[in-house]
């Protein structure tokens, strides 16, 4: 949408926290009442979309958990919003160093990756023939250290100014935490 896109110029050009919404009225020319129309706030303007995303990633992931494990599947899911993220890196780049530039808006982006989560540990824990002590203990731990993985790539892809491609570094995030060695019991230390 026109007004997004403008405003996260405005935000990346100027700073979240300089960047008001009669700026941003004022750069797409619109009214106050259209702009509120679409966003009630400044912080939707950026994080509004991403939410919406969280369905479409959970389809993807129940798609993949049909012939893949539940951690290939959390992985693929999150391959598909990579090939779109490679598509436009110009705009994602953008949006992501806007994103970081404000406290605001990385805590809307843990309210957003808790969104996400409530929609895949269900759909994960239904995938998982494991022993249920501890209710979904495995699928929140599963679905979070994937959450983890696309923040750590985002973040690394970010502050190498998109020099590879996004789905190289989420690759990359996920394959390491897939090989980490197992743990041995503990020996009551």
């Amino acid at each position: 949408m026109r007004i997004a896109e403008q405003a996260l110029i405005l935000f990346d050009e100027n700073g979240f926290e300089n960047t008001t919404v009669d700026d941003i009225v004022k750069a797409v020319g619109i009214s106050l009442r259209s702009y509120f129309r679409y966003y009630s706030s400044k912080e939707d303007v950026v994080i509004g979309d991403l939410v919406i995303a969280g369905t479409q990633l959970r389809d993807d992931v129940a798609a993949h958990l049909e012939t893949h494990t539940p951690w290939q599947a959390l992985h693929l899911g999150m391959r598909g919003a990579a090939d779109g993220i490679d598509a436009d890196p110009a705009r994602w780049l953008r949006t992501m160093r806007v994103i970081h530039s404000a406290a605001s808006l990385r805590a809307r982006n843990v309210e957003k990756h808790q969104a996400w989560s409530a929609l895949l540990v269900p759909l994960v824990s239904a995938h998982l023939n494991e022993d249920r002590q501890f209710s979904d203990l495995p699928a929140r731990t599963l679905v979070g250290s994937a959450i983890a993985c696309l923040d750590a790539a985002l973040s690394v892809w970010t502050d190498a100014e998109a020099s590879a491609p996004f789905a190289a570094v989420l690759d990359a995030a996920f394959k390491t935490v897939g090989t980490l060695p197992a743990q041995e019991e503990s020996s009551g230390r």
